[in-house]
């Protein structure tokens, strides 16, 4: 069989990777540029991808592919969640899911470039990913083959750290340090070892990105955040490397921690440790200035179809028309969305201290209560009278029936 298989080079696909040569199928490694490299060595070297890149190379794929998808990353996916204010069960900002779909599209690009006729993934039968990937693939070419051979095999995690050793693939996993890590310029999760009870607080050793915010700096730190239509920028720096700043600067200030019990797509809960310094900025920045531009029925409604965006993307329906109207909704939003978000890094937190826009439908003069106030206050009168006229009315109603209900039993 001739296969393409999504490979990070951790320990669950390097060991799939290994298990295909052994067993005589052709393969494809794909492994892609998402940021992850950068944040671990600081200065966008492509050094720990080039390894990946060769260690797949050394274990016996036919060919080894390395996709920088950086930009179209940031772009097609991770902004159109943040025009949506995307955090899944109100916390995590599906760094994770929002990669998957994009998994999905260059698994089927590659199978095209290569003419083979699988794709496969180290995904495991009680993940999300997996219904993320395969959704994708079928939306895009529903005549390739998908494997997920940890879903038809499950493969513990001692015994992936012993088939490895065994057959000599290079791992950094250890049995003291089992952690599954997956990061992109939107964020990093943690799960296994420790971490699968729920009691224990995550250790220090299982964070890469943020400092622990009891050590940040008592001062903090302050930046601005441009948005253009809904774009954010800072210091006129955009996309991948705007991202990759922002995430260093708001995890030196220890932002961006997340501990949560989720509901995952296949029905259990799952503890899970995320690291979203940039992201849950980001957030924050573009939900105060909508607040600043949007009318009070646009902050209503698009607070539900922000709910319903996210669990669009969380339950891997990428793909599906509703998300396609959802963004012809938040695109018409974002035609106001274009200010300055001032942000007040600090101990773990990323603190509102400032917005302006020109289309700020603020007014001092309406808000004050100085001297400077235009405010009409005796229109409140006849406009409170109007506006609670159906409860004086039904409490009058009901007055009277209370009423007729004595006389009759009197």
């Amino acid at each position: 069989m001739q296969i393409v298989l999504a490979y990070s080079g951790g320990l669950d696909t390097s060991v799939l990777l290994k298990q295909y040569i052994e067993a005589g199928h052709d393969v494809v490694a794909m492994t892609l540029n998402l940021g992850e490299s950068d944040m671990v060595s600081g200065d966008g070297s492509q050094a720990a991808l080039d390894a990946v890149r060769q260690k797949a190379l050394d274990l016996g794929a036919k060919d080894a592919v390395l996709i920088d998808a950086r930009e179209r990353f940031v772009e097609e996916y991770a902004y159109k969640a943040l025009a949506a204010n995307a955090r899944y069960q109100g916390t995590y900002p599906l760094s994770a899911a929002l990669s998957r779909p994009l998994i999905a599209d260059l698994l089927v690009e590659i199978a095209e470039k290569y003419g083979y006729d699988a794709v496969a993934h180290g995904c495991t039968g009680k993940g999300n990913d997996q219904v993320r990937i395969e959704v994708g693939v079928r939306a895009r070419a529903p005549h390739l083959k998908t494997l997920a051979p940890l879903r038809e095999r499950p493969l513990s995690r001692p015994d992936a750290i012993a088939y490895a050793q065994k057959h000599n693939v290079p791992i950094s996993h250890t049995a003291a340090k089992p952690y599954s890590v997956d990061a992109n310029l939107w964020g990093r999760s943690i799960e296994a070892g420790v971490l699968e009870d729920p009691w224990n607080a995550p250790p220090e050793d299982a964070y890469a990105w943020t400092v622990n915010p009891a050590e940040a700096p008592a001062a903090g730190t302050e930046i601005v955040l441009s948005f253009d239509r809904g774009v954010p920028s800072m210091n006129g720096e955009t996309g991948a490397a705007f991202l990759f700043n922002l995430n260093k600067i708001a995890g030196a200030n220890g932002v961006g921690r997340l501990d949560m019990i989720e509901d995952r797509v296949v029905g259990l809960k799952s503890r899970e440790v995320y690291e979203c310094p940039g992201s849950i900025t980001l957030i924050d920045a573009h939900i105060a200035l909508e607040r600043l531009v949007l009318t009070k029925e646009e902050l209503r409604l698009k607070a539900q179809l922000d709910q319903r965006y996210t669990e669009l993307i969380y339950d891997g329906q990428w793909s599906s028309p509703l998300r396609d109207a959802l963004d012809a909704f938040n695109a018409k939003i974002a035609e106001r969305m274009t200010g300055d978000v001032r942000v007040k890094l600090i101990r773990g937190r990323a603190v509102v201290t400032g917005s302006r826009s020109p289309y700020a439908l603020y007014s001092e003069s309406l808000a004050t209560y100085g001297n400077e106030d235009t405010f009409k206050h005796d229109a409140a009168t006849g406009f409170i009278e109007i506006w609670g006229l159906p409860i004086a009315a039904g409490s009058a109603k009901a007055a009277e029936a209370a009423q007729r209900s004595t006389l009759v039993t009197s």
